[in-house]
């Protein structure tokens, strides 16, 4: 009968440890996985980061957008036609000094 005993044992700590090996197999793919915590987590994070360059680049537009508005003919700005003329010519008056910054 002893040998009846150990697999009686044996078959009821089957069920706990198959249990546990789920548990476990389930747990590693909620953490590692391809959608796991730390997958989820680095979108996030990507996600912040292209949202910042969302929004330094829309600033950018913005600039852009009301730089040009100036230089259309039904709102003509002189003074950023000159700016303008004088970039693009290097045309600058004796008594003036040009500061032209580095382009990006």
């Amino acid at each position: 009968m002893v040998n009846g005993e150990h697999s009686k044992k044996a078959k009821q700590a089957l069920v706990p440890l198959l249990g546990a090996a789920l548990v476990t197999y389930f747990a590693y793919h909620a953490v590692q996985g391809d959608r796991g915590l730390l997958a989820w987590w680095q979108v996030r994070q990507q996600m912040s980061a292209a949202e910042k360059d969302l929004a330094l680049i829309q600033a950018e537009r913005e600039l852009l957008e009301s730089r040009i508005s100036l230089l259309r003919p039904d709102s003509l700005d002189l003074d950023m036609l000159g700016e303008k003329t004088r970039r693009v010519l290097a045309f600058a008056q004796p008594n003036e000094f040009l500061i032209i910054p580095e382009q990006r």
